[in-house]
């Protein structure tokens, strides 16, 4: 019997497009489940904000009645041209079964549904919407969980994307480092030269306090991250939304600032890895699943952290300031508050070679890496790698 490709319009069939993956990976013991209202998130225009500059559709494959692949496909008009020669459009939340021909109906139909609205490329597997999100095609660490709102996929994937013509367009890894492993003598040597300076100080989270971390988080990263092509500002508001949303995992103590003269300048900033709770619920977050979500955060069985984001504002780089907030950050969780064992830090790309060598110093190891991927329409056009950020 032929493949059968549907656009997906019902809420049977949305349905259908979330669950999917339960069949393809129910023997994958590493695999964790999304929450579903993560992905139907995505979908949704009174959730993604991306809605209100950009379009989406969505794809489910029967074959014989069943369900055996799925592709969404978008633009997002503010960035058809950012670090892009010709206007790109994306492919994501792709699941298919490890049948090529199935995968080409699959990715044709996102390829077609972008050139019909003037796109000359095509990137996959990303996200409709911000790039620390499901992006990336897991090409190594198949042997490790992912972590909260990471791809996972099997290890076929890649050949199914390369068979197709995709090209690798950069990647992103994931260093994980054993909490209790000393730190590189270059960290330790940045710590001591700061430590010198008696205008420095570094202090942890204090949640009663909050309002202040919010206007501290805003002024650190929008000097430091702003500067980075694709990267916007940020307001106090989306911040405060932020850490209301988070409020129930956040751990005081592994979130750190720097200050100098008591002004703002680096953060550092770590979260409990909350899929290694998420688990335990099933992809869903109702009335049972909040309350295994809140047994598990009690009984303090996640013994991962995850590092979301480092920034030292300008004016103060190259001054040993980011050895010196991460060794501070140290003293407290392998002497003070041994509550975590592993910290993974998820999306440094391979384009950003001094955050890299920030993460080797940290002590880190590529646990993980994730491949986004190229398709240019036409077929003879030069392709070239994401340039490296300098």
């Amino acid at each position: 019997m032929t493949m059968e490709l549907e656009e997906v319009k019902t809420k049977r069939q949305a349905v259908e497009f979330v669950q999917m993956s339960l069949r393809l990976y129910e023997r994958e013991k590493n695999w964790i489940r999304p929450l579903d209202s993560d992905i139907e998130a995505v979908f949704d225009p009174a959730l993604n904000k991306n809605f209100e500059h950009g379009e989406c559709t969505r794809w489910i494959l029967r074959k014989n009645g069943t369900v055996i692949g799925r592709v969404a496909a978008f633009i997002n008009r503010k960035d058809l041209h950012k670090e892009n020669e010709q206007p790109t459009g994306g492919m994501g939340f792709f699941e298919c079964i490890n049948d090529q021909q199935a995968a080409n109906l699959l990715m044709d139909a996102a390829l077609d549904w972008l050139k019909a609205r003037g796109m000359e490329a095509m990137d996959g597997p990303v996200n409709f919407g911000d790039r620390d999100k499901w992006w990336g095609l897991l090409i190594q660490g198949f042997e490790l969980e992912p972590n909260y709102l990471c791809n996972y996929n099997f290890p076929y994937y890649k050949q199914l994307f390369e068979s197709y013509g995709f090209k690798e367009y950069f990647q992103q890894f994931t260093f994980r480092r054993n909490i209790l492993d000393p730190l590189h003598p270059r960290i330790m040597a940045k710590a001591e030269k700061v430590a010198a300076d008696p205008d420095y100080r570094f202090e942890h989270m204090r949640l009663k306090q909050y309002k202040k971390y919010v206007k501290d988080i805003v002024t650190i990263y929008n000097k430091a991250w702003t500067n980075h092509e694709g990267v916007g500002a940020i307001s106090e508001s989306q911040v405060t939304a932020i850490i209301k949303k988070v409020k129930s995992v956040i751990d005081e103590k592994i979130i750190w600032f720097g200050y100098y003269k008591e002004e703002p300048v680096a953060f550092y900033i770590n979260l409990p890895e909350v899929n290694q709770i998420f688990k335990h619920v099933n992809g869903k977050l109702d009335l049972v699943g909040k309350l295994r979500f809140l047994w598990h955060t009690w009984r303090k069985t996640n013994r991962k952290m995850q590092g979301l984001v480092f920034g030292v504002v300008p004016e103060h780089q190259r001054k040993g300031l980011d050895g010196a907030i991460i060794a501070a950050f140290s003293e407290m969780v392998q002497k003070k508050y041994r509550r975590y064992d592993t910290l993974e830090i998820n999306g440094i790309g391979d384009f950003n070679p001094k955050m890299i060598v920030v993460m080797k110093q940290v002590g880190g190891e590529i646990c993980k890496i994730h491949a986004t991927y190229r398709y240019l329409f036409d077929r003879n056009q030069r392709f070239e790698r994401m340039k490296a950020i300098k």
